[in-house]
């Protein structure tokens, strides 16, 4: 068993999105789900930043679209100052398609915020992988 999967861990999940709502709703289903993580909350450039620096997150929950502020450099952020980090765009709409232009890069996940009952799982998968996964 990795040290990932470590009863005793907490995981480290950064939620880059400017509704506290949905906020809350992540946090709620995470906890459900039996997570045991320190959740993080931020919604500009700024705040990411420096989530990235001192926060060290081991998986990104991104919003598409936020006033100000994009998942797509969100990503880009991400890949480029935390690149071991695992990054999982949230939709708000369920037939809402990311548009990814060639260059940027892409999410290891996509996850409706409809479907996040299905989030317990999906972070189980992609941080269970982490010591599998090189920077």
């Amino acid at each position: 068993m990795s040290a990932m999967l470590d009863n005793t861990a907490r995981w480290r999940i950064l939620l880059v999105d400017d509704s506290q709502d949905d906020a809350e709703l992540v946090g709620i289903e995470l906890v459900q789900g039996g997570i045991d993580a320190d959740l993080r909350c931020v919604d500009s450039e700024v705040l990411l930043m420096d989530a990235l620096a001192t926060f060290a997150p081991q998986l990104v929950l991104s919003d598409m679209r936020m006033p100000g502020f994009s998942g797509l450099r969100a990503i880009e952020l991400v890949r480029e100052h935390a690149p071991a980090a695992w990054f999982v765009f949230l939709s708000g709409d369920g037939g809402e398609e990311l548009r990814v232009d060639a260059g940027l890069p892409a999410p290891d996940a996509r996850l409706s915020k409809d479907d996040l009952d299905r989030l317990p799982a999906l972070v189980r998968n992609l941080l269970d992988a982490s010591e599998k996964r090189s920077p």
